[in-house]
């Protein structure tokens, strides 16, 4: 059984057991998170498709951590302009989840 959910304007395609980074989610170590946006959910014998969500349906997930991507540098240069230097320096932060169980 897997589903495709909906979390920080992402789409993944999950099962149980599955370990993934999603985008940072406001949620301590160990708890429980439920993520609603449920696409597709499916089994062996048939998939139900949602318009635009499934309603009953749901993932819990627990929270395992958060990890830092790496920097990305973006650099804004006009050549002959000695004050026209900007660089900009972002790090994206994920949430570790660890998916529990699909709900129908």
């Amino acid at each position: 059984m897997f589903a495709i959910v909906e979390t920080g304007s992402k789409q993944y395609k999950l099962s149980k057991g599955d370990v993934f980074e999603a985008e940072l989610i406001d949620a301590k170590d160990d708890k429980e998170v439920r993520l609603d946006k449920v696409l597709l959910i499916s089994d062996e014998k048939r998939f139900v498709v949602g318009n635009p969500y499934i309603k009953s349906a749901a993932v819990i997930c627990e929270v395992c951590g958060e990890k830092k991507d790496k920097k990305v540098i973006s650099l804004k240069y006009r050549r002959r302009h000695a004050s026209s230097k900007r660089m900009v320096g972002h790090r994206q932060r994920y949430t570790i989840l660890k998916v529990k169980d699909i709900v129908v």
